[in-house]
């Protein structure tokens, strides 16, 4: 079976690293498949998760807030502005971080307010769906 090194890293700590035969992961321009052998590429990333589909059939998710993912045929390397193993999510203040931040942008009165309660409130409502999607899936 063909594999990919798959390396995920925060600016904090190492999140994973293991083997893959397939990543599927939330491109700045929309989501990416990568397999081994795989075209290089370097792109964006957009807050979502990631899902690593292992060699035995098992799949690993992660949370990434955004960063930077770059494959070479051989290796996948996401450098993440920060990262959650599925396991670390937590459901509660993931609403609670995404209420605060409807609430923020309903009181924004300044364009560059408005603008970052955009930015926090994208984040948190992508963390809060990935907390819904990969419940049960951890």
């Amino acid at each position: 079976m063909n594999t990919i090194q798959v390396e995920i890293v925060s600016a904090e700590r190492d999140i994973f690293s293991g083997d893959a035969t397939m990543v599927i992961a939330p491109g700045g321009a929309g989501d990416l498949g990568i397999a081994p052998r795989h075209t290089p590429l370097l792109t964006s990333l957009r807050p979502g998760d990631i899902e690593v589909h292992r060699p035995g059939g098992e799949k690993e998710f992660f949370y990434v807030t955004g960063g930077i993912l770059e494959v070479q045929p051989h290796l996948i390397t996401v450098l993440a502005d920060s990262a959650l193993h599925a396991a670390e999510l937590d459901e509660g203040a993931a609403l609670e971080a995404k209420n605060k931040a409807e609430e923020a942008l309903r009181g924004a009165t300044q364009k560059e307010d408005f603008e970052h309660a955009q930015a926090v409130l994208a984040e948190a409502a992508a963390r809060y769906n990935a907390v819904k999607k990969l419940k049960g899936k951890k």
